[in-house]
This record gives structure tokens, sequence and C-alpha cells, in this order.
């Protein structure tokens, strides 16, 4: 199932004469915009930890994807948030959007590291036995069923890679995504069509799968969308629709490996 690309940022400045130095300065954008207005704490990831795994809740009568179906998909990608002594999310304010407690979390654990920084020189006390923690995308998916509320910081590379790829984009709106029709697969009777989160890693896929594409011809068969609308549309699809049979593939990791480490 092909993604639709993602629209510009609605509220995006004028555009930037480099997309790399854009890049470069959104994690310092979103900490000086985010982290400085500090909530208290909540006690969310232990319950994560808790929680019984994707496919083992009741299962639901409507012909949509059920949360633990779409949790499933997300299987094993790692992000990092911070947490405090007692294993509890650190949580912003947003005051552009006015959302509370809302929980931040990072696909590289270098941008988590400096969320750390800026969370023990904002609030010493509540920076105090803080620490960076990975959390998988299917138990912050969980989460987020249940009323908790994130926010993502991209990885700035990945961001690049999709302005690359998306000529006239000036911004991107959210996690980048990508995918290619040619990567599609069926193997024990079951269709996975994989969704990658780094460009490096579709295009080594796209290497082998067409030995005779190759820089931009290679590039052409690489589509971008944005995981949260992946995630949105998946959500208001039917079962044997397609979306049913995305499969998010783990940041280093190819399809066949992250299939037999999944269905193990």
């Amino acid at each position: 199932m092909a993604m639709t690309d993602p629209p510009p940022s609605p509220t995006s400045a004028a555009p930037p004469p480099n997309p790399l130095a854009a890049a470069s300065s959104f994690l310092h954008h979103h900490l000086s915009r985010l982290a400085s207005h500090l909530t208290a704490p909540r006690p969310a990831l232990a319950a994560a930890a808790t929680r019984a795994p994707p496919g083992t809740q009741g299962a639901s009568l409507s012909l949509a994807l059920a949360p633990d179906e779409v949790a499933r998909s997300l299987t094993g990608t790692p992000v990092f948030t911070v947490c405090n002594s007692n294993n509890e999310f650190v949580l912003v304010s947003d005051p552009a959007t006015g959302l509370r407690s809302l929980g931040l979390l990072c696909f590289r654990p270098e941008d988590a590291d400096a969320l750390l920084s800026h969370v023990r020189t904002r609030q010493p006390v509540l920076g105090r036995g803080a620490k960076v923690v990975p959390i998988t995308l299917d138990q912050v998916y969980m989460l987020k069923a249940e009323g908790i509320a994130f926010r993502f910081l991209p990885d700035p590379l990945q961001i690049k890679n999709a302005l690359e790829l998306k000529s006239g984009l000036t911004a991107f709106d959210g996690v980048p995504v990508f995918q290619s029709d040619l990567l599609v697969v069926k193997k024990q009777k079951k269709r996975y069509c994989p969704i990658y989160f780094q460009k490096e890693d579709i295009e080594r896929e796209l290497m082998k799968a067409s030995k005779s594409s190759k820089g931009s011809a290679l590039s052409k068969q690489i589509m971008v969308g944005s995981l949260e609308d992946v995630l949105k549309k998946m959500e208001i699809n039917e079962r044997n629709s397609g979306w049913d049979d995305l499969i998010f593939i783990p940041p280093g990791k190819n399809l066949n490996q992250h299939i037999n480490e999944v269905s193990a």
C-alpha cells in the first residue's frame, strides 16, 4: 500500500537557504520550545514494560485494525526518552498547542542525551537521577491508545533525506518513513510491505532487489511519507485493505532479518 506524500508544514517560516542547516537546528528548536516547560512526571514506563504483548488481548468485532494489531507492526523499533529515578516519563507542555503532559521520544540516543542535559540544566532537582531509557514503538503506541500524548523528535539526517527526495518541500511535518513497491514480499502465505525509518536501509535493500538501478534511478523508486500519517491510515482502514500488510523495519535491519525475529 503506497503512502501519500506529507504536505509542507503549514507553520513553517520562509524557506531556509540550506535544508541541511535547517535539519541541524531541528533538535535545538524543539528543545528550546518544549523542554523548558517541564511538568510533573507520569509513571507510564513501568506500565509499558509489564503490558501484555500485542495479540494477547481480546479480539475486536470491528473490521478496522485493533490497536494491538497496529502495535504489532511496530515491534522492535526503539526510541529513547528521559525518565526520572522512578522510571517515570519526564513530561513537557507545549505552549504552541496547549498540550500538557507530553512525552518526548527521540529516534537517536544522542538526541535523548541532549534532552537529558537540557532537563538537568533547567530543572536540577527533577534532573537528579534522570536517565535516558529506551522504549519500543509498539509499547509507545499502546500507551498512546490509552490517551498518553507523545511528540517524536525525528532524526535530522532523515529529515534532510526526505527533503532531498521530495523536491519542492522546504519543511517536513512528522517522522519520515520510506517505502518502495519493489520490496513487497510474500512469506509463509503472508504479504509484507516494509516501511523503513532510514533512507540508507531502504537503498541497501533496493540495490539487492534491483541490481541494475543505482544513484538517482534508485531514489525514484522510493516513496516518502510520515509515520504519523501512516499510523492514522492504518487505524481507519479495514483488515485486508493492504494497510495491514505494513511492517516497520527497525533502523539498521533488513526485512528478512526482522521477519525472522518477530516470528520466532
